[in-house]
């Protein structure tokens, strides 16, 4: 397949505009070898003829729109400029998300906005995720990095870099906000908090606002948390990297200071501040150059309050006040005009003699020969010194400042590993680049070098994990640049040796480099300047202006003021930092020639840093400006683009497109592509087979392990081979289903016309039957006419006769039924007489019989009385089962045999209602033996629910019994400590005891409240001299506690399941609900976890898990509102972790996705109504993942829609409905994507909706249990106690 054969009719290229850099165009007419031009139509409707010189010439082809929108940028087929920069379009604009994968770069866009995916249920969603199973997130990288840490036990390190104003120092926050929340410490130092309190600190001394950004950094900051063997924070450490001191004294238009100066003049007028002598802001000349001292939104005064509560907790109280002395250090341009006031100050402050200081800063001593002369300095040179002290007291200060942060994030332990978080710099130019832009571009290009080969060896160890045979690639190799700029005889080579000359130039500098690297390809001399130099840079051509090189670079201090700042003399006791003076001594202790030129430090310091880099592995996140505006949501693509080439994304992207960057397992490929396979080739069996047959017929490709490689637009001519056949299939559906309606609508005319026909012939032949019936009916009138005249004669005579003959019978039987009545009242009479004489005499039967038996019971009566009533004190006064018995062997025989009949069912009727043990011991042993045999095992358990609770409270009755209190004291406490939470089945057993347990003491507490639920049997069983409120409460606790870990116990087994169950699993069979993605995740994030692909959890799998729980909880009698808490909790975990997965993967946002979630939530409900628990408000947790399901599925185009959409989605917030609608993904070419504007009409309507604004549902929000109370219908006295749980000890009173 040659790429030439792509350029077909209705695909669409790319082509170069001046303002949108790149814009489409649809091919009008096939494209064929030879043709001079390609015939093309804009999307405005222009038609243009785009000139084709050769067949390198073509424009890039333009990706379908379904590989539009893609998560890794090196999963487009197409892969070139203009596809990574629409892409990155598509996404944060239409879908408004701010971060995108290029392969292993995280590219993070600035959206000039808050937004709601930084929360804690966010952090606790991407923990221990892979890197890609979610949405792109400066937390998947942090995560990645952090798992490699604790799984290769290798040092990682995050490297943050982007133009000013791209969002560095915000993605570096948050990467270490992350690390500090998933690695909590067990200590009470609070390491975790020190870290990120270190932030305000370092954005206080090293940023300030800038013309691209309010809150810039100015130097690099490389911070390494160090980890403990538990791989948590136990400390941290930060190196900076070239700090622009020349800000101190100098500002452009538009731009401020650094941000303390203006934290602490607005604080002028605090207490702790007015021995500074300070003044406001503009009254500074270092803080008022750029203009305006103000930034629109920002508070000086809140943030310095935060910078002091900051360093107030790192232990640090003064550490800031000695940066007053910079606001006096600037005045001194008025030491020429006026009496030098601010110079007392600034003296006194320092604590150095003022006439010295004056002298020194505009003189300088010169060494002869044979004498030593003070000259006069100019007023130029006279600034430069004053600037020269200016800048070598902030750098100090802003070092000590670090080295304060890393004591106190420095804690006693041995680190076993660390992650580092590097801040840096990234490309810069600008219309005046100088010796800072140089040093900032040089770094860069170090980075980018290993950044080069680290991509590299990553490709390298992909194609040997598959074994497929690797090919060098020819990648971009700034070497050469590196070279031109550190080798010998190199620019940093010339400038320090110019620097060495007292009287060095930077035009004798500019001078050497033209002579000794005039002739090397990198470096050219500008055509309009000869004060200038240009580099050719790996990003861009920049040139670099030679003034200031050498003074910037040797930066040194005269001599005389060195010794004048020796002399400092700071009085303690007016200066409660007095401390932190001691900077002055040790930055003025060295001589002038013990200090390095700028650009070998920093040359140190880089080389430094690259050997860090180099012994972990890197993670990249590249910050992208979308506009100089600063405009939320707003894409420049001229802006963008440039720093695309700048930060090596497209670099990055040039080394995928030159091997395979397609790459798709075989299940993703053969459940998207199981369309263009014919039925042969479905039936080959083995899916890895039918893919190598398929693909050997359509394409050229690469077969490995576990994956197939595609090279570039490999996968989009699939697309179109797919969406070919697809359109064909539809026309013949179309075809069959037009032919259909036509033959129905067909056969229908035919019927019609049949009737009509019917109709018409009918009427034909109606008139001519109508005559003859005519006549026939007049025949039928007459002749009914004339016999019903013969039938009314005969019906006359008729009547007549049978009226006589009626009469005659009727007096016959008259006489008949007369003589039967005086017959019956005869009969009467004689009977009646007969039953009053039965009747006495079976009366005065009765009253014999009773008064017999009478006789009887007086007489028993009396001999009971007799007998009995001494044993029966006796039996009241004993408290033991073994002397009632003896009571009984000694005394009956006193009794008659006669009245044993009676004795016998009356002390059965005694019972027993509680259980004794005399022995203290015999308290552990009894919970002992509770907890090791009344396992959930037993037959017997099984049978009778709560027979725990039973016994114990059996003996709490024998306590409250002898009132003895110190027995029922370790009882209650015995049962409270010796309850096992040992696992699920124990869990279920002593929460269902717990809860019998609670009841019975309520029940039997003798309260009105539960009385009156007893029957009078139970209500003699009530406690009588104890109140157990208090220990109610302690169990209630108790058993609130066993719930919790219950719930936590069912949600570690079923959270697992949820996302492959709820969102992964094809329910519906036929229907793929997956769009494949094909991100090439790394290799060494993923983890085998020992499951083979047969073994996938679906919904049935949840749904066994629900009934093990349920069969476990009803087989342990738990009551069923609490069972229905239970799963209620469970319901609430799927629904939330379901949701958050939908809102965190764009890949799962489609109307397919949407049938499959609403399926299985069919299956939840009908398992619901299978056990009963429908009335238990279980559904009502399941409320937003179906209305999340059904947002998906409804049409989302009019008004009326977007109404229909704010009435129904009444339990997603706001944030939650629109992240939907941007993340939605249609599967086919024949879905449409959501339209921008209707995602604004939703917002405008759901903009007076109260309610969180939350994206993510907290999936660990727990709902308050409730133990209703129910009371017990068991018979206490009725209970047996199995003899298999040795209790012999206990006995029944």
């Amino acid at each position: 397949m040659a790429l030439q054969e792509l350029y077909t009719k209705y695909n669409r290229v790319w082509i170069p505009d001046a303002e949108q850099v790149w814009k489409s165009a649809e091919i009008l007419q096939d494209f064929t070898p030879g043709d001079r031009a390609l015939h093309l139509q804009l999307e405005d409707g222009t038609v243009l003829q785009y000139p084709v010189e050769g067949p390198g010439q073509l424009p890039p082809l333009r990706n379908p729109d379904i590989l539009v929108g893609e998560n890794d940028l090196t999963a487009l087929s197409y892969l070139h400029e203009p596809a990574v920069l629409h892409n990155l379009r598509v996404r944060f604009v239409d879908s408004r998300i701010i971060y995108t994968y290029c392969g292993i770069i995280l590219v993070a866009v600035n959206p000039y906005k808050q937004l709601p995916i930084y929360g804690d249920a966010v952090i606790h969603a991407y923990s221990g995720q892979n890197m890609g199973d979610l949405d792109p997130h400066i937390f998947a990288v942090a995560e990645e990095a952090y798992k490699q840490m604790a799984r290769n036990n290798r040092n990682q390190s995050i490297i943050v870099s982007g133009e000013s104003g791209a969002g560095k120092t915000v993605s570096a926050r948050y990467a270490m906000r992350y690390f500090a929340m998933v690695s909590k410490s067990s200590s009470n130092k609070r390491v975790e908090d020190k870290v990120l309190a270190s932030n305000p600190i370092t954005e206080a001394i090293g940023n300030a606002k800038t013309t691209r950004n309010d809150n810039s950094s100015r130097f690099g900051k490389y911070t390494e948390i160090s980890f403990d063997r538990r791989y948590q924070i136990i400390g941290a450490n930060m190196r900076t990297y070239l700090l622009e001191k020349s800000r101190v004294v100098f500002q452009s238009e538009n731009e401020r200071n650094y941000h303390i100066f203006y934290q602490m003049c607005a604080c002028a007028e605090e207490p702790e501040f007015k021995s500074l002598r300070l003044l406001s802001a503009d009254k500074f000349n270092y803080t008022c150059m750029g203009g305006d001292t103000e930034i629109q939104g920002v508070d000086d005064r809140a943030d310095m309050a935060e910078t002091r509560r900051t360093f107030n907790l790192l232990g640090e109280k003064h550490g800031l006040f000695i940066c007053p002395l910079h606001f006096h250090i600037n005045v001194l341009l008025l030491l020429f005009q006026s009496s030098g006031s601010h110079l007392a100050v600034f003296c006194d402050l320092l604590g150095v003699r003022q006439e010295n200081m004056s002298r020194w800063l505009c003189h300088r001593r010169i060494v002869l020969a044979s004498e030593t002369v003070v000259k006069p300095q100019p007023r130029e040179r006279a600034i430069n010194a004053r600037d020269a002290l200016a800048k070598h007291l902030y750098a100090y200060l802003f070092d000590c400042v670090i080295h304060k942060i890393n004591q106190s994030l420095r804690v006693p332990g041995k680190q076993h590993s660390f992650i580092g978080v590097l801040d840096i710099y990234g490309f810069e130019t600008f219309d005046v680049n100088s010796f800072e832009q140089f040093c900032i571009n040089y770094a860069n290009e170090k980075l980018q070098q290993q950044f080069n080969l680290h991509v590299f060896k990553l490709e390298q160890e992909e194609y040997m994990k598959e074994d497929i045979p690797w090919t060098l690639i020819d990648f971009y190799d700034n070497q050469p640049v590196i070279d031109l700029i550190e080798a010998k005889m190199g620019i940093l080579d010339l400038l320090d040796e110019e620097c060495l000359f007292p009287q060095g130039t930077d035009m004798n500098w500019l001078q050497k480099l033209y002579n000794y690297l005039g002739s090397k390809p990198l470096f050219e001399k500008p055509r309009l300047s000869s004060e200038a130099f240009v580099i050719q840079h790996f990003a861009d051509k920049v040139e670099y202006q030679c003034k200031g090189f050498l003074e910037k670079n040797r930066d040194n201090l005269y001599e005389e003021l060195v010794s004048v700042m020796r002399a400092s003399k700071v009085k303690k006791a007016s200066y409660p930092n007095f401390s932190f003076f001691r900077i002055i001594h040790f930055m003025f202790s060295r001589t002038t020639q013990s200090q390095k030129e700028n650009i070998e430090s920093f040359r140190s310091s880089l080389y430094l840093l690259m050997d860090t880099l180099n012994a972990t592995t890197p993670h990249y996140v590249r910050c992208i400006k979308p506009n100089e505006e600063k405009l939320p949501f707003e894409y420049d693509s001229k802006r963008v683009v440039q720093q695309l080439r700048a930060c090596g994304v497209l670099e990055t992207v040039h080394i995928s497109a030159q091997s395979y960057p397609s790459r798709w397992t075989y299940i993703e490929f053969y459940s998207r592509y199981s369309i263009l396979m014919s039925q042969a080739e479905l039936r080959a069996g083995e899916k890895k087979q039918i893919c190598r047959t398929v693909l050997q017929r359509l394409i050229p490709y690469k077969f490995g392990r576990t994956k197939i490689f595609f090279r570039a637009g490999q996968v989009a001519y699939l697309e179109k081979l797919r969406l070919d056949r697809l359109r064909t299939a539809c026309i013949t559906i179309q075809k069959h289903v037009r032919g259909w309606r036509q033959r129905q609508r067909y056969l229908s005319m035919r019927q019609a016309a049949i009737i009509i026909q019917q109709y018409v012939r009918g009427k034909r032949q109606i008139r001519l039957v109508s005559k003859a019936w005519a006549a026939v009916v007049i025949q039928r009138h007459c002749r009914g006419y004339l016999i019903r005249r013969i039938y009314l004669l005969l019906q006359v005579a008729t009547i007549t006769i049978q009226a006589y003959t009626r009469g005659w019978m009727a007096r016959k039987r008259y006489k008949k039924m007369v003589e039967e009545h005086k017959a019956l009242v005869l009969q009467k009479y004689a009977r009646a007489w007969l039953v009053r004489r039965r009747f006495q005499t079976m009366r005065r039967l009765v009253l014999n019989v009773q008064l017999s038996y009478r006789v009887q019971q007086l007489q028993l009566e009396i001999l009971t009385k007799k007998i009995l009533f001494p044993f029966l004190c006796v039996v009241y006064m004993s408290y033991n089962l073994n002397k009632l018995v003896y009571l009984w062997s000694g005394t009956k025989c006193k009794i008659q045999k006669t009245s044993k009949k009676y004795i016998k069912p009356f002390v059965f009727g005694l019972g027993f209602r509680f259980f004794q043990y005399n022995k203290p011991t015999q308290t552990q042993t009894l919970m002992s033996l509770c907890c090791a045999e009344l396992k959930p095992r037993g037959v017997v358990v099984n049978m009778i629910p709560g027979l725990a609770a039973n016994l114990l409270f059996m003996c709490v009755r024998h306590a409250d019994y002898l009132n003895d209190g110190n027995k029922l004291k370790s009882l209650m406490h015995a049962i409270i400590t010796s309850i096992k939470q040992e696992n699920f089945e124990m869990l279920s057993f002593w929460l269902s005891n717990t809860y019998y347990l609670l009841n019975c003491l309520k029940q039997y507490s003798g309260e009105e409240e539960f009385m009156k639920h007893n029957t009078e049997r139970q209500n003699k069983n009530c406690l009588q001299n104890f109140d157990l409120s208090e220990h109610r409460q302690i169990l209630s606790d108790l058993a609130i506690r066993i719930y919790h870990q219950f719930i936590n116990i069912m949600e570690d087994t079923l959270f697992p399941m949820i996302v492959p169950a709820m969102l992964e699993h094809e329910s519906l069979q036929g229907i793929s609900s997956m769009k494949p993605t094909g991100f090439r995740k790394r290799s060494n994030s993923l983890l085998e976890d020992g499951r083979s692909e047969g073994e996938a959890y679906s919904i049935s799998s949840v749904l066994q898990l629900m009934n093990a729980f349920h069969s476990s909880m009803a087989q342990h009698g738990v009551e069923p509102q609490l069972q229905g808490q239970a799963i209620r909790q469970l319901f609430y975990l799927i629904a939330a972790t379901t949701l958050n997965s939908i809102l965190l993967r764009k890949d799962l946002c489609s109307c397919r996705k949407g049938m499959q979630i609403r399926c299985n939530i069919s299956y939840l409900e009908e398992w619901l109504r299978e056990k009963g628990l429908q009335g238990c408000s279980v559904m009502e947790t399941l409320g937003p993942l179906s209305q999340a399901a059904w947002l998906l599925q409804v049409n989302k185009t009019t008004d009326e829609d977007a109404a229909e959409i704010q009435q129904r989605c009444h339990e997603l917030s706001p944030v939650q409905i629109v992240k939907i609608l941007n993340s939605y993904t249609p599967i086919d070419d024949f879905e449409k994507r959501v339209a921008p504007s209707f995602v604004r009409k939703v917002q405008a309507l759901l903009q007076e909706r109260e309610g969180s604004n939350q994206l993510m549902m907290d999936a660990q929000y727990r709902f308050q249990v409730t133990f209703p109370f129910c009371p017990s219908t068991q018979a206490l006295e009725l209970l047996q106690v199995p003899s298999s749980l040795h209790l012999g000890f206990l006995t029944r009173i």
